[in-house]
């Protein structure tokens, strides 16, 4: 140890009062560098790292370890106030963090959608608009106390298994899709890029406020028979690591620049995630993230008292220091690092990088740049939150993400103009709460019912079920009586946070409870067929529905937000031409036979395994990924793409060796090339120029997505992956372009047995829809 010292239990006693009674957020008249600037770590001339390193040194090791917390206590004597680190901002201000807080001059923020129905838009401009608004709505309460400036967002984990309770918050199961919607988040909250009038940050190394990139690795699991999120052991492959898990992770880093990371709960191969010196290394040494790593919320007492991993509480504060996390979210470092460091199992230097980092961040924020109502983020205030700017953009997102599953002869759009009765059946119509897990409190909150009723001349409503679990049919009489009186019928059914949450997985897609029975009398019962509008963040086996000829239309909802109300109004009376696609496999419910805790992706006939999501799942869907209904009709076109791509055969280190992969060793062609032995693979990448046509009556966006199909050369090989997507708006019976770039190293790649990416050579299938082009990779 570099330095000699003791506590006393009474200091101890001292320093946890401090830490307790210290505030959760920061205030405009509590800021470091007040009432002195002598102190080189608040002279704003030099680089960042030179103040961070000045900050650290001045520091005791009392102190040190005080800041070790998400909620770091302040240090009186060198005049920097408590900070609270845990700030959450899923899809808009959320009440889960303590560092928000609506007791005070700003009493609610934009809601916008859960991210899976946001991510359903396959709108890569709407994302980064909606976090920057999130973003401006944080800095502008940040001025007036009401939260801090780190925020635990976005979650990037894969939604693997349609169970998860976590599902909804994530950007769904396709890795390329989770990867743009991690870079557009993060550059929009970080400040990159903004909405009209934002403030825009225009160097790396200025934040608006952080953003975080989550649950690294592998976590999508929560509570599923003996298995829970805090023992699990995810068991992953090299090659389902890097070509599933780990790229969202790597694109938030290294093209979204976030300025944090957070280590999940589970064990990885044995591992806890947050001890893990290979995952955490692989993100500094390999990816180069720069910023702080934090536990999930004690994951680092899990890392002891769940997995067993540490043979004792000061083994585990050891374990994640060296591994490179830099804070714990929760109080066991606070208890146990003292101890920790008076065995040797910790030394103060591992205290001091681990600071280093987290200073440097706060550092960006401008957190010690003095008064923050002078800064370039001053101006901001409680006229920032909630504008109309705002809630327009959450009612467009809404709109864009929302998803039209099935429309027979199509029966929607209604007319509003013909003056029918519109009867609304279901529980979950009348509810407020519209905006899933890691809500705040909204700017206004309406249901689907006065949304509707905005539309419709005359309407009634039937609640059906008590409630979503739907334990009894005690109100389907009324429903059924309410539906026959009415010309149109809506009924809405689904889940809500009693069926998937946080730390609460599901265990059957089917309908909650009574609800299949509940559609179906009403659908029988009604004059005209019925529109059947699906809430929840995770896949339903609905195929009962979409057999049923007298349920015309579905529509899935997702968790809409604040404004879900209207946008399902606009859609449903054609105000609006849905344009969202699902951005997850709906599965039958027979898949609930497949254990949750099997990680592996590729399907394994053998033992009756069928694969999971749409790149390697072999068997039945009720929807597939990217499925998703318009009022229109589309045609496509391609104007224009490579037919070949030729490789060179020298490889990175200049020589010209033959490369051959297969099984049997002279033969004469190449089945493969292994990604890293390239050179220039940037100047491999083309652009595929398409033309769209919208054959409908009416204008709308469209949502291009273009697949590949590479050949067979190994075991393991995609069925098909999304290459890129494009929304556009269309114009009826007018063609409108777009094109998409292809970088056939990252898009027509993946990952071998032993993790390596690896080039198919030969015809790669291109596809739009039911239009495919081939693209030949060859070697010379």
């Amino acid at each position: 140890m570099s330095k000699q010292w003791q506590w006393s239990s009474a200091w101890t006693l001292l320093l946890f009062l401090i830490f307790f009674l210290s505030s959760t957020t920061t205030s405009t008249t509590d800021y470091a560098c007040k009432f002195s600037q002598s102190h080189p770590f608040c002279d704003t001339s030099l680089p960042t790292l030179t103040r961070a390193r000045s900050l650290v040194s001045l520091l005791t090791l009392p102190e040190k370890i005080l800041l070790l917390s998400n909620n770091a206590s302040s240090i009186p004597r060198l005049g920097i106030p408590a900070y609270q680190w845990w700030s959450e901002s899923l899809h808009g201000l959320a009440l889960n963090g303590p560092g928000v807080s609506f007791a005070g001059a700003v009493p609610s923020a934009t809601s916008f959608p859960q991210v899976i129905l946001s991510a359903a838009s396959f709108n890569r401009s709407l994302w980064l608009r909606t976090a920057a608004a999130i973003a401006r709505e944080a800095r502008a309460m940040f001025n007036v106390g009401q939260a801090g400036l780190t925020f635990w967002a976005p979650n990037i984990n894969l939604f693997r298994d349609p169970r998860w309770g976590r599902g909804q918050e994530t950007p769904g199961e396709d890795p390329m899709l989770a990867s743009a919607y991690a870079v557009e988040y993060v550059r929009g909250l970080q400040g990159l890029s903004g909405i009209q009038d934002a403030v825009v940050v225009d160097d790396d190394d200025t934040l608006m406020v952080s953003a975080c990139c989550k649950h690294f690795t592998a976590y999508d699991l929560d509570m599923w028979g003996q298995f829970s999120r805090y023992n699990f052991n995810a068991v992953v492959s090299q090659q389902d690591l890097e070509d599933t898990y780990q790229p969202p992770f790597r694109s938030c880093i290294q093209q979204g620049k976030a300025s944090c990371l957070m280590c999940s709960y589970n064990e990885v191969n044995g591992v806890p995630a947050c001890a893990s010196e290979e995952l955490l290394g692989l993100a500094r040494d390999k990816w180069g993230f720069k910023g702080y790593i934090t536990s999930d919320c004690d994951a680092v007492a899990t890392v002891y008292e769940y997995q067993k991993y540490a043979k004792s509480q000061e083994d585990a504060v050891a374990d994640v220091l060296k591994a490179g996390m830099d804070i714990n979210c929760g109080t066991f470092m606070l208890r146990h690092t003292e101890s920790a460091i008076e065995q040797g199992k910790v030394k103060e230097e591992d205290l001091d990088r681990a600071l280093l980092n987290l200073f440097s961040v706060q550092l960006r924020l401008g957190l010690f740049d003095g008064d923050p109502i002078r800064g370039r983020f001053g101006k901001l205030g409680p006229k920032d939150v909630c504008t109309q700017e705002h809630k327009t953009l959450a009612l467009d997102a809404a709109r864009q993400g929302i998803v039209l599953l099935k429309n027979d002869k199509k029966f929607l759009p209604l007319d509003r103009d013909i003056g029918a009765s519109l009867a609304v059946i279901g529980p979950l119509a009348t509810t407020t709460k519209l905006g899933g897990g890691y809500s705040g409190i909204p700017c206004s909150s309406s249901s689907l019912y006065e949304g509707l009723g905005e539309f419709a001349e005359r309407i009634s409503y039937a609640f059906g079920c008590y409630d979503v679990p739907c334990d009894s049919d005690d109100g389907f009489a009324e429903a059924i009586d309410t539906a026959k009186q009415a010309d149109f019928v809506v009924i809405v059914a689904g889940l809500d946070a009693t069926q998937e949450t946080e730390d609460h997985d599901r265990v059957s897609l089917l309908l909650p409870g009574k609800q299949m029975n509940l559609v179906s009398s009403v659908a029988d019962a009604s004059k005209n067929p019925v529109i059947l509008v699906l809430i929840g963040g995770g896949p339903l086996d609905v195929s009962f529905a979409e057999k049923n000829p007298q349920i015309a239309s579905i529509i899935w909802l997702g968790y809409p937000g604040e404004a879900g109300g209207k946008a399902l109004a606009e859609i449903i009376f054609g105000e609006f031409n849905p344009a969202g696609r699902l951005p997850m496999t709906w599965y039958p419910e027979a898949f609930t036979n497949v254990p949750m805790n099997e990680m592996s992706m590729r399907a394994d006939p053998s033992r009756g395994y069928p694969g999971r999501t749409y790149r390697f799942y072999t068997g039945g869907r009720v929807y597939g990924f990217g499925h998703g209904l318009s009022f229109s009709d589309f045609s496509y076109n391609f104007l224009s793409a490579p037919s070949k791509i030729s490789l060179s055969r020298t490889i990175k280190d200049g020589s010209r060796k033959r490369l051959l992969y297969q099984v049997e060793n002279e033969v004469y062609g190449v089945d493969y090339v292994p990604v890293n032995q390239l050179q220039n693979c940037n100047k491999l990448s083309f652009s595929v120029h398409i033309s769209v046509m919208n054959l409908g009556g009416l204008d709308g966006s469209h949502v291009v997505m273009l697949f590949s199909k590479g050949p067979k050369v190994v075991d393991g090989s995609p069925e098909t992956q999304l290459v890129g997507f494009s929304r556009l708006h269309t114009i009826s019976s007018k063609p409108t372009e777009t094109s998409i770039l292809v970088h056939p190293c990252e898009h027509l790649s993946f990952a071998d047995k032993q993790g390596k990416r690896i080039l198919p050579l030969g015809p790669h299938t291109l596809s739009v829809g039911d239009l495919e082009h081939v693209v030949s990779i060859e070697i010379y």
